[in-house]
């Protein structure tokens, strides 16, 4: 089942943000994201939320402060994916620009498919062996879950600060600091900061800090917001709720990027993405730059990646950059392959004939990659309109062991019932984390139908028919004088992503010639019905991954671009859903 409606919005409220000056259009868009007045609609940087609010960023801060007086050597321990390469890509350069190039920091990040996720005991194992042996180790992305880890560090003779933003278990570790927005306690506004959000609030923090110790002043401080084109693509990378201290982040970045003084390893990753980053959106970051820097951790080590955002030369950048294109190619065909065969073992199942019978899907097969398994979970999702969990054997772990990325949909919070799966059933669940709408875990091979059945258990539970219904919300209608190029470029200069959501809208459309492009996308001709669409040009639209032709009238619901070729600028929709197909 599926629900078809328009997104509520405050006629008033729309009013009121257009005799601001904000674009008709616009300002009715904004009103139905929960923009409230005027005063909400500016996305410079002196509108950020303070560090004062953020629990431990100050105090963290002096601490950090008083290592680089006593110049002890310091290791950034990343995550391997683009939030946690992005944050330790920031944390590096951002060290470095407050406390000197001569500062003793280097960088680890754990091989996703021998070490796992996170500060583990055998990372810090690992930590303990760089030359020079770290004093100190900061995680960034990671670490809020890393309670053994952060003993074993101790023992070792390491202290340990902690920046995170994935949500605490009934344990915190015993840290020297611990900087989350997530973290009891914490009464910081914006609990959506991404990872490489919280480690920029940090530098932020540590610059006003050796400010007031007279290492800087306001005039020759270093510009950490130098440092936001990384910070927007790790934000909108880890799919972070842009509420609106996100946007401002996500805007700044993107404006620097549009301005072409971004690090030279953005500039070379929009290169051969081919992406223009004069017009950079967030699209360009969520779908096009920030994959081929996940294909680094999925298929290789982040490692590369990492190289790539310190890369201060455009020689060595496009070349890091073009190797990345090639893993992340790679990496498509495996997801392809994975996801026809999680398809087919549905169908097999007689799971995918029947769906409403099931309120999630578990899968594992010997022969997955581990490193794709959230890409394939991520699909199902989206298929199926269920919360999935896609496992794969666990390089290097013994006792059969499954590794699984799970992704969820709106109202089923995936860690919490993770969480319940393992309190009803101790040992199953070997570890876990995440966040409401995305988490990994491990489990043991001959655990796997075990573990299935309490998490469809739990799913039937915690999941009702109104949310498993396929919510499409658009924006209402447009009038044909909308479509024009100027409205496409109007809509993508704006920062939407995910809790700001990228318009769609839904009309009537006479179909006329319908083809399709490399056997797999729609292209079809659209002529708008009503709102003044009376002798309108007909339109070009484009349906991806859909091969069944429309009726010669349909209601649709579409996005509106504007696509550039050979110097000529026109509209293009695209196609969204089908008011038939969800009926």
């Amino acid at each position: 089942m599926s629900q078809f409606s328009a997104r509520p919005f405050s006629e008033r409220t729309a009013l009121w943000l257009q005799q601001s000056g904000l674009h008709p259009l616009l300002a009715r868009l904004f009103a139905a994201r929960g923009v409230d007045s005027p005063e909400d609609l500016p996305l410079d940087l002196k509108r950020l939320l303070s560090p004062t609010e953020l629990k431990n960023c100050i105090s963290t801060a002096a601490l950090l402060a008083d290592i680089f007086e006593k110049n002890e050597p310091i290791l950034v321990v990343a995550d391997y994916d683009c939030d946690g390469a992005t944050a330790c890509a920031v944390a590096l350069r951002g060290l470095k620009m407050l406390g000197g190039p001569e500062i003793p920091v280097q960088f680890l990040v754990p091989n996703r498919f021998t070490m796992g996720y996170g500060l583990t005991p055998e990372v810090v194992e690992l930590a303990a062996q760089q030359i020079p042996k770290p004093r100190y180790l900061i995680t960034v992305d990671n670490g809020i879950a890393s309670v053994a880890g952060v003993d074993r560090a101790r023992e070792l003779g390491m202290e340990v600060i902690v920046t995170d933003h994935h949500l605490p278990g009934d344990t915190l570790p015993k840290a020297s600091a611990l900087v989350n927005p997530n973290q009891p306690g914490c009464s910081f506004p914006s609990k959506a900061l991404a990872g490489v959000g919280v480690i920029f609030y940090l530098l932020v923090a540590l610059r006003a800090e050796l400010r007031k110790r007279g290492k800087f002043t306001s005039e020759n401080q270093p510009k950490i917001e130098n440092l936001l084109d990384l910070v927007a693509l790790g934000t909108v990378a880890d799919v972070a709720q842009l509420d609106r201290n996100n946007r401002i982040l996500v805007a700044n970045g993107l404006k620097r990027i549009r301005a072409g003084i971004s690090q030279a390893g953005m500039q070379a990753l929009f290169q051969v993405a081919n992406r223009d980053p004069r017009k950079a959106n967030t699209f360009d970051l969520g779908f096009a730059v920030g994959p081929r820097l996940n294909a680094a951790g999925r298929l290789a080590d982040m490692t590369l990646g990492i190289r790539l955002l310190l890369s201060d030369t455009q020689e060595e950048a496009y070349e890091l950059a073009h190797e990345l294109d090639r893993i992340n190619r790679e990496r498509r065909v495996i997801e392809t392959g994975m996801q026809e065969t999680a398809l087919a073992h549905l169908q097999e199942d007689q799971i995918a004939g029947s769906i409403e019978g099931r309120n999630s899907i578990c899968l594992w097969h010997s022969e997955w990659h581990q490193g794709v398994v959230g890409i394939v979970a991520s699909r199902l999702k989206e298929r199926f309109n269920r919360p999935a969990i896609v496992f794969a054997p666990a390089d290097g772990a013994t006792g059969e062991e499954l590794r699984g990325s799970g992704r969820s949909i709106t109202g089923f919070h995936l860690r919490d019932a993770l969480d319940i799966v393992s309190k009803r059933e101790p040992g199953l669940i070997l570890k876990f984390g995440g966040h409401a709408m995305a988490a990994g875990l491990s489990i043991r091979q001959a655990d796997f139908e075990k573990f299935d059945t309490l998490f469809q258990a739990v799913s039937k539970e915690l999941l009702n028919d109104e949310l498993l219904e396929r919510k499409h919300i658009h924006d209402g209608t447009l009038s044909a004088a909308d479509f024009t190029p100027e409205i496409g470029d109007l809509l993508a200069e704006e920062i939407w992503g995910q809790g700001f959501p990228q318009p769609i809208f839904y009309g009537e459309f006479e179909i006329g010639q319908q083809s399709l492009m490399k056997e797999k996308h729609l292209r079809l001709q659209l002529r708008p019905v009503g709102n003044g669409a009376l002798d309108s040009k007909p339109l070009t639209g484009v349906w991806f991954n859909r091969t069944q032709t429309l009726p010669a009238k349909a209601k649709l619901a579409y996005r509106i671009a504007t696509d550039r070729y050979q110097g000529q600028a026109r509209v293009q929709l695209m196609i969204e859903a089908h008011d038939e197909d969800i009926a």
